[in-house]
């Protein structure tokens, strides 16, 4: 049996406890209570949610002990910064524990205690660089869903907890029993990792239509070059105007703009198609796999096929 301990506190993230489910499931799936779940507080008692919705804990005492921690966040984490005894809670965690995990900005818990510095993690990406600015001993990833650094896991914000989860039943139980509580919960695919928290269009957000519709023709037409002339030609603007005004507008240069669109499109087509890396390559416009390699590790922190790897062999059929 493998117990999952919440360490729940006033103000928590109720989005935080439904990662049980997964757990939930994951007994199902399995037809066995591999996974106990205990919901703990430092005082004991009931711990209200940011909703207000009170739920009933157990003290955490010397003699508490669980396998998996998992340390939910809360709305503000600056305007509400972890206490001493919660700090040392998490050092204790790190000691007798299999893994501690904390769930969006959990991770400022964990950064507090200074359990993070010298690692990778990741929380909401609202929260991010701040994080980063106050720990700059910790690598934030902020356009990760969630990171696996030894016994640590950190995830991005609300859902991205779901998949953090699920990743902890794939290591504990296998690919196929993970495939399972996901198709079980109705969960559109098991996000990897390394996967965005974001699309590349919303991020854009151009102010004007004809940067919008410069971006709308590249997106369709990314296999196909797309210099600043080109685009510029498309929407009936100079090359120069159209770099300052797409600059302005969406805080990136064209060329930038157009790799993160090309990235994202091959990493729906890695993770959700057979086709060979060469094909996938030359469709979104990379100049060849090697190149479009390149970009995923320094977009991803991953190689296209570590993506491919863990993408449920439903979606890749």
């Amino acid at each position: 049996m493998h117990k999952i301990g919440y360490l729940l506190k006033d103000g928590f993230q109720l989005m935080s406890l439904a990662t049980q489910s997964v757990f939930e499931f994951a007994n199902l799936v399995v037809n066995s209570d591999f996974y106990e779940i205990g919901y703990y507080s430092l005082p004991g008692g009931n711990v209200r949610a940011s909703t207000g919705m009170p739920v009933g804990t157990a003290k955490v005492t010397p003699a508490t002990h669980a396998d998996t921690w998992i340390l939910s966040g809360v709305l503000n984490p600056i305007e509400q910064p972890s206490l001493p005894k919660e700090r040392a809670f998490a050092h204790e965690a790190m000691r007798t524990s299999r893994r501690v995990a904390a769930i969006c900005t959990g991770a400022y818990t964990l950064a507090e205690a200074g359990l993070l510095a010298g690692r990778r993690a990741t929380t909401h990406w609202l929260y991010a660089d701040a994080l980063q600015a106050r720990y700059p001993d910790i690598q934030v990833e902020s356009d990760r869903i969630y990171i696996v650094d030894g016994p640590l896991w950190t995830s991005a914000g609300m859902t991205a907890g779901l998949d953090l989860a699920l990743a902890m039943v794939e290591k504990d139980l296998g690919p196929d029993v993970a495939r399972g509580v996901a198709h079980k919960l109705v969960m559109h695919q098991h996000r990897s990792g390394g996967q965005s928290q974001h699309s590349e269009m919303l991020d854009l957000a151009p102010k004007s239509d004809r940067i919008q519709n410069a971006l709308n023709y590249a997106r369709k037409n990314l296999g196909k070059p797309l210099t600043v002339e080109i685009l510029a030609e498309h929407v009936n603007l100079s090359p120069r105007q159209f770099s300052r005004i797409f600059t302005t507008e969406t805080g990136q240069s064209p060329a930038k703009a157009i790799e993160g669109l090309r990235l994202e499109a091959a990493r729906l087509m890695v993770e959700r198609s057979l086709h060979p890396m060469e094909v996938i390559a030359r469709e979104t416009g990379f100049r060849d796999r090697r190149h479009m390699r390149e970009v995923f590790i320094r977009g991803f922190g991953v190689p296209p096929q570590s993506l491919r790897r863990e993408a449920p062999p439903t979606l890749s059929a």
